[in-house]
């Protein structure tokens, strides 16, 4: 595998509080306890007192998940922290970078384990914080490289609820099939997909049951947040929660306030009517006001409250020993809101560690990203500037040559009568740069119409370009972002998860673009 680190600031829509945090930490020092990607740092993080009789209540309640997974004796053990990630349960995986986040945690476990401090990787089930209509579909591609929307045939109804169950029929396992045709390895993704989505199983189980049987070799402990033994964990966390809700509220007003004054945004909008808690009742979430329960009410009901996305993490933290979290950028964003609820409610927090990213190619598009001369850049564009860029690269050098030596004669004769018409009379100048912003939009016409007939000349470009951009900057997404995990090792096989797990770099944040 060939890869080439592509920095986060040159990826489409990165915000400046995700660059500031990786590559520019003395700005936001103040708001993250720990910097990322430093394991000097991680083992600081990772000295601190986690209650024995927690620490034992949480492996007896992930028992039943992890049966037979080395990694929950050595959790049991007092002294190991918990490397944790987690992502939504999504269709098939979800998109891919669910299956870096994991790898990324599994990574830093190993590396934190090899220094002495013994590591365990953990993955969070989001099981509760989201619609079934968010969950209910993925991406996939074909040998094409075209994407293709699967979704559940028959989506549950109710509105906003935990992820429902849907039964084998619904499953779009034919569409999938169909899509992977052409792929060596498609037999074997569809079946370890059809292994997991089995008949009695929820949405959230048969995510679990491909999670697990993809990181088998690793030891990743899977724990999912509606287990009632951990929910009775939790629950002095989430009484205190309602208890101090003014106060955690006005807390966590003030330091939106300081996020955007100083440039970064709050991911999470917070007024004093903001409720840090739902309600559970009938597999669904309900606001304090939807439930017309009373803080006394709440406080009361504590084991069946769930927490939002700005409490969550304290929560988790509170039932594992947690020295670093591997998320994305809009995750990690949530921590620079959520340090105060950890400092009233917890007393510490976790390293916000970057997840690894990656962009998987095969030999073929790395040969057209090579005949084309584009860079990893050049492709994170709409389909048409990508069309165009290519169609620039077909243009003859010599032609090419003799449009730019057009163009340099042009200006330069421009340049020297502007300098003539200043010394006759300046206001003839003015007239003269509108003719000349004329002259040179039509030269720059006629290059790109020049391009434009050499792409329309050769229809193998064109089908690399559509090819390249349906791989890369798929539906205008990074391809981690936007396709399952599924095509990839339907393309490149079952190894594919442990060739990418020696790519993953702990002291590095920068994406990766991988050749396989």
């Amino acid at each position: 595998m060939q890869c080439t680190c592509v920095r986060q600031t040159d990826l489409p829509n990165t915000s400046k509080l995700f660059s500031d945090l990786i590559y520019r930490f003395d700005r936001v020092s103040d708001l993250y306890p720990f910097p990322p990607n430093d394991l000097g740092a991680l083992e600081r993080a990772a000295r601190f007192d986690f209650p024995d009789d927690r620490r034992a209540a949480t492996v007896r309640a992930l028992t039943p998940l992890n049966q037979g997974n080395p990694s929950l004796a050595r959790l049991a053990e007092p002294g190991t922290v918990a490397i944790v990630t987690g992502q939504q349960v999504g269709l098939f995986g979800g998109p891919a970078y669910t299956i870096y986040k994991a790898l990324t945690a599994i990574r830093i476990a190993e590396e934190l384990s090899e220094r002495g401090i013994p590591a365990v990787p953990v993955f969070w089930l989001a099981t509760e914080d989201h619609d079934f209509v968010e969950i209910n579909h993925t991406w996939v591609f074909g040998p094409d490289h075209q994407p293709v929307r699967l979704a559940v045939r028959q989506p549950a109804t109710g509105g906003a609820r935990p992820v429902g169950g849907v039964t084998p029929q619904d499953l779009p396992i034919a569409e999938l099939r169909s899509a992977l045709a052409g792929f060596p390895f498609a037999d074997e993704a569809v079946a370890l997909v059809e292994r997991a989505y089995q008949p009695g199983r929820d949405m959230g189980s048969s995510f679990a049951h491909l999670i697990r049987e993809l990181f088998a070799p690793w030891g990743l402990l899977l724990i999912d947040p509606m287990t009632p033994a951990l929910r009775e964990i939790a629950a002095p966390l989430m009484r205190q929660a309602v208890e101090r809700m003014p106060e955690l509220n006005a807390a966590l007003m003030e330091r939106a306030k300081e996020l955007e004054a100083r440039g970064y945004h709050a991911q999470v909008l917070v007024d004093n009517k903001t409720s840090l808690v739902f309600l559970l009742e009938n597999g669904q979430r309900l606001s304090p006001r939807q439930a017309k329960a009373s803080p006394a009410d709440l406080a009361a009901r504590a084991h069946q409250l769930s927490p939002n996305a700005l409490l969550r993490p304290v929560v988790q933290d509170y039932l594992l020993p947690t020295a670093a979290y591997a998320g994305g950028a809009a995750e990690l964003a949530y921590f620079a809101q959520s340090q105060v609820l950890y400092e009233k409610l917890l007393g510490r927090q976790p390293v916000a560690f970057p997840r690894a990213g990656f962009t998987l190619l095969d030999q073929r598009a790395g040969k057209q990203m090579a005949r084309y001369r584009l860079n990893p850049t050049d492709l994170f564009v709409n389909d048409q500037t990508l069309r165009e860029k290519v169609a620039q690269r077909l243009v003859p050098p010599g032609l090419k040559g003799e449009l730019d030596r057009a163009g340099d004669t042009v200006a330069r004769t421009l340049n020297e009568l502007s300098e003539g018409l200043r010394a006759f009379d300046v206001n003839l100048v003015s007239a003269l740069e509108t003719s000349r912003r004329k002259i040179e939009y039509q030269l720059g016409k006629i290059a790109h119409k020049t391009a434009a007939q050499m792409l329309l000349k050769n229809e193998q470009a064109q089908r690399d370009a559509r090819s390249l951009h349906g791989l890369v900057f798929p539906e205008g997404h990074l391809q981690e972002r936007l396709y399952s995990i599924v095509p990839f090792l339907a393309k490149f096989g079952p190894d594919l998860i442990g060739d990418v797990y020696q790519q993953v770099r702990v002291e590095c944040p920068d994406h990766q673009f991988a050749i396989i």
